[in-house]
């Protein structure tokens, strides 16, 4: 089924200018379907309070349908949103709830697997159909778009944000689903016009418990994004050879009209090949690259770089983003977003906009400012990711105390795998706090990370560092030593944690307030 905005009008009172812009893949989909003699009257998301799944359930109940979900978890920011928009939301799996329930359609998040008892209930009856999203998005969305496809193992939420963002600030109106909450745009998801690109985040991780593929595997890209490669998921893949041929894979569905736009100064990425089947615009720092970035500099004001297209200038940046990392993931987005309105000049393309682009939730995000404190949330659970945003903020909070708060809850952090490079990481931190294990009994204790250890490491290298037998005790000792305790200067913490960290940087926040 071919499905176009022109299907549904459903305006977005918050637009001044009549776009339909409230709509979304599932909501256009349910209501599509309905005006062909089709009828779903409720949805039922298996890992609902994942932001991808979240904004296909938020969407469906703006569709006026009835809509459930369940997980395990249920943590801000989206359960706020899901629960203002009036979808219930069940803690935990149960099988009989879910025969009474009845749903139409079950959508089975990648988190759900084999021995979840709603999971083997739907397998042992066969009484309710059921999909994964990404197959579902590919089935009925993205085989007629033009996509463009944000990948990497860092960043990918920000860039696709800020392609998003671009595409519409040039004048465009492109469908986009963005895993986390964007400040810019004011939604996470978005159908657009058929005749723009949809932009969509690119998930290496396996679809489904049924389906180990990636989820980008389904997403038929026109413009692939490679942002970076770096192992990770243990869970998923043996070592790094292992995500490179997923990318492979990727890389070799990518049409000879389309491109491959990469971090040309990546040696991972570079290890894919050359691509002959398709055109590879590079970007970077280093000479050689399509796309540079130079001139790149930080302080307390802010950050700027400037952006080269083979040698001529495109444009100066000056924004409120931290970091190097950042100006990289903007450089991929105009690349992507330039070459997708034309694909011989991508600097078409205006970027005056970036000085407007406010980020992505739980992105560095500030959730406190005082004369004594700083308090950061961070998605950050790679080594390289705090490496990157403690340099950073090395430079954006001259003159402080940086404290690094860092809960071990990802399927790779939780183990022993990368724990080396935790602590090389952790290392630019004045002072450490390590969080508790997340899911400690899933691992033995040779496979799990040690923060004792780890702390132990940073105390020789001259890092103050605690770690503590629960994430509420932990609280107390950072409470007790930040808060009641005179520093000679400014603190900033910042809090590393991809899940809810047991709701301890709200209680934080209210201590240091």
């Amino acid at each position: 089924m071919i499905i176009d905005t022109r299907d549904v009008w459903w305006p977005d009172p918050s637009r001044q200018d009549g776009k339909i812009f409230g709509n979304d893949v599932l909501a256009i989909y349910l209501q599509v379907i309905l005006r062909k003699g089709f009828e779903i009257v409720l949805i039922y998301f298996m890992g609902v309070c994942g932001t991808a799944m979240g904004n296909a359930a938020l969407l469906a109940r703006a569709a006026g349908h009835e809509v459930m979900g369940a997980d395990t978890g249920v943590y801000p920011p989206m359960s706020t949103v899901l629960a203002t928009a009036g979808i219930k939301l069940h803690e935990g799996y149960d099988p009989a709830r879910l025969e009474k329930i009845a749903p139409d359609l079950v959508v089975i998040g990648n988190a759900m697997s084999r021995g979840n008892p709603e999971v083997e209930w739907l397998l042992d009856t066969r009484a309710l159909a059921f999909t994964s999203l990404p197959a579902m998005l590919h089935d009925h969305v993205l085989k007629h778009r033009r996509n463009l496809v944000i990948c990497g193992t860092h960043g990918k939420t920000t860039t696709t944000a800020l392609t998003s963002f671009l595409l519409r600030e040039a004048g465009r109106d492109p469908g986009f689903l963005i895993g986390g909450v964007p400040l810019d745009p004011p939604v996470g998801s978005h159908l657009g016009q058929t005749v723009d690109p949809f932009v969509i985040e690119g998930d290496e991780y396996d679809s489904a418990f049924f389906d180990k593929r990636s989820k980008f595997i389904h997403y038929a890209p026109h413009i692939a994004v490679l942002n970076n490669l770096e192992f990770d998921h243990a869970d998923i893949f043996r070592d790094l050879a292992d995500v490179q041929r997923t990318f492979t894979h990727l890389v070799r569905i990518v049409p000879r009209n389309g491109f491959v736009v990469m971090n040309g100064d990546d040696t991972n990425l570079r290890a894919l090949g050359t691509m002959p089947w398709t055109r590879v615009v590079r970007v970077g720092t280093d000479e050689g690259n399509d796309v540079r970035i130079v001139d790149f500099a930080e302080s307390a004001t802010g950050a700027s770089f400037r952006l080269l297209w083979r040698g001529q200038r495109w444009s100066s940046v000056q924004w409120s983003l931290t970091g190097l990392f950042n100006a990289r993931n903007a450089a991929m987005a105009a690349t992507a977003a330039g070459l997708a309105l034309d694909p011989a000049n991508p600097t078409v393309l205006p970027l005056d906009a970036l000085t407007r682009f406010r980020g992505v939730k739980r992105r560095q995000e500030i959730l406190l400012r005082n004369a004594r404190f700083t308090v950061i949330e961070d998605f950050g659970h790679h080594p390289t990711a705090l490496a990157e945003t403690l340099q950073s903020f090395r430079a954006r909070f001259p003159g402080t105390l940086l404290t690094a708060v860092f809960e071990p809850r990802s399927n790779t952090a939780r183990t022993r795998a990368m724990q080396a490079g935790f602590m090389r990481a952790l290392a630019q931190a004045d002072e450490v706090y390590l969080g508790v294990v997340n899911r400690p009994e899933k691992l033995s204790p040779e496979e799990r990370f040690d923060p004792e250890a780890v702390a132990q490491q940073l105390e020789v290298q001259g890092v103050e560092a605690h770690f503590a037998a629960t994430n509420a005790s932990l609280l107390e000792k950072l409470v007790a030593n930040t808060t009641k305790v005179a520093a000679p200067k400014p603190r900033v913490v910042a809090f590393f944690t991809n899940g809810s960290f047991d709701g301890i940087i709200g209680r934080y926040v209210a201590a240091a307030t």
